[in-house]
């Protein structure tokens, strides 16, 4: 049994959705202590819960420790099955995070097409939204070989919840390698402005300071607006399509948080995107690391920001599987991330 410590590195749920993962692909059973240890408050929340019971019901497997504030578990994995799935998170907590849990196995292990329907949010703080999922995350697997289509049928916000994400993924034989090493120049943007439940002249102000931030950066750009149901809620968000697959930044809405502001957040991460000439950004830099790992050849890739998520990815990974990996870069700069043959 691998024996990790959740308090490692980005101290965060990463750790134990990684685990999950590689653990089902593996065949390699865990245990996991101090889990979200750097965290407010620690130990398993909702989201992660349903993460763990996700990963036991695809792959037929046994654990222990999984309760709301747990801080250690036990995972014995079995075999992963093909099929259609629905998990429901009860809170606001992300939608796509638990499918970053399942969807390798059932893709590499799978034998036929998974449908997978999750409830709860499609747009919270501090994890990847929907849309960055559909656009930019699924964008890369697709270059790999991996095929995962997304619907979101409604959008859950914080706190309210109540969103669904369903996902469509296809057997994988083998996974391509990748090579991404430039990008072309960032001249022009797509994005949106949306809100759910609220006065849409709040749209228009998140989608005036966006045109606004990226004529700064001498981007043109096309902002539509649109208007959802089930809110109260917003997001505003700029759309790279120069980039190796289209690369979406975004902010979220929050009480009291001015409009202008949640488009500021999205402008913020997009100029130090277009600023450091790199084709990855920082989220996709670790996400894509874990599926690189089981790719028949080498692969290579500059990232925009090295960050603490990837550095403790890779750790992780290598608790399960013998592959050469190295990242050089400080932290907070860009970097190179190679994975040897």
């Amino acid at each position: 049994m691998i024996a990790l410590d959740g308090s490692h590195g980005e101290g965060g749920g990463q750790i134990l959705r990684s685990s999950l993962t590689l653990s089902l692909l593996t065949g390699k059973p865990f245990k996991l202590t101090n889990i979200r240890a750097n965290r407010h408050p620690p130990g398993l929340r909702p989201a992660h819960l349903t993460a763990v019971k996700a990963a036991a019901e695809i792959g037929q497997a046994r654990y222990k420790g999984g309760t709301v504030g747990s801080d250690t578990l036990y995972f014995e994995p079995g075999t992963v099955q093909s099929g259609n799935y629905r998990f429901a998170i009860g809170t606001a907590g992300a939608t796509g995070l638990v499918l970053h849990t399942i969807f390798l196995p059932l893709a590499l292990r799978g034998t036929a097409t998974s449908r997978v329907t999750i409830t709860g949010g499609t747009h919270v703080n501090t994890s990847p939204c929907f849309h960055y999922n559909a656009v930019t995350w699924a964008g890369y697997l697709r270059k790999m070989g991996i095929m995962v289509h997304l619907e979101m049928p409604r959008a859950g916000f914080y706190p309210r919840g109540g969103g669904e994400l369903v996902a469509q993924i296809e057997p994988c034989a083998n996974v391509r390698p990748v090579r991404i090493m430039t990008r072309e120049p960032l001249t022009t943007a797509g994005g949106f402005s949306a809100v759910a439940d609220l006065p849409a002249s709040i749209a228009e102000r998140q989608a005036k300071k966006l045109r606004s931030g990226l004529k700064e950066m001498e981007v043109e750009s096309h902002i539509p607006t649109e208007t959802w149901s089930n809110g109260p809620g917003t997001v505003a968000a700029v759309i790279f399509r120069q980039a190796p697959v289209p690369t979406l930044f975004f902010g979220i809405g929050e009480r009291g948080k001015p409009a202008e502001q949640v488009a500021h957040d999205a402008i913020d991460q997009a100029r130090a995107y277009r600023d450091s000439g790199c084709p990855v950004d920082p989220h996709a830099a670790d996400q894509i690391l874990l599926p690189l790992t089981f790719a028949e050849g080498a692969s290579e890739y500059r990232v925009s920001a090295v960050t603490r998520h990837l550095t403790t990815n890779a750790e992780v990974i290598r608790q399960f599987v013998e592959r050469e990996m190295t990242i050089t870069g400080d932290e907070g700069g860009p970097g190179v991330v190679r994975v040897e043959a």
